[in-house]
């Protein structure tokens, strides 16, 4: 057919998708849902009735699990919304750089280096105080979306 032979560049991933569909309906208060493209757990759901065009409305308020911000969202009950694959990992801590990278030692003995101190004020001074008296720290890391980041701590004694 033809002479010159394609090369296709993969630039793709295992193929594990970051979302999943759910109907509007059945998602409910304390669960997740993508919301303008954001990973936000939901903090309050409303139905509305059917109207004279048919659908009953859900109305989500959620919280942004990493950032804290409120949004909103209202799609009919019939309808699917993207639910994302929430995923909650403990590492140890083992160090903390200057720059606000921290250093932590995974379940098979790798370290892992590219996440950032939490923005949280109340959990970073938690987690520098007790870095600081040499406590052995067990950082929880919740992943959602592509996106990372600290968000418990747990104090497993002295070192």
């Amino acid at each position: 057919m033809s002479d010159s032979e394609h090369h296709f560049e993969s630039k793709a991933d295992a193929g594990a998708s970051k979302t999943y569909p759910q109907q509007a309906g059945t998602i409910r208060k304390n669960g997740y849902i993508v919301i303008k493209g954001r990973a936000c757990k939901v903090v309050e759901v409303s139905t509305s009735k059917t109207g004279k065009h048919g659908h009953a409305k859900c109305h989500f308020v959620g919280i942004d699990i990493f950032n804290g911000k409120k949004l909103e969202d209202i799609v009919p009950s019939s309808h699917n919304c993207d639910v994302p694959h929430v995923n909650r990992t403990d590492y140890q801590l083992i160090d903390i750089s200057e720059d606000g990278f921290v250093s932590l030692l995974t379940d098979n003995g790798n370290t892992k280096d590219d996440l950032r101190l939490p923005t949280d004020d109340q959990l970073l001074t938690q987690i520098k105080d007790g870095f600081g008296e040499g406590k052995d720290l067990v950082v929880t890391v919740m992943s959602a979306m592509g996106e990372e980041q600290i968000c418990a701590l747990k104090d497993i004694g002295p070192k």
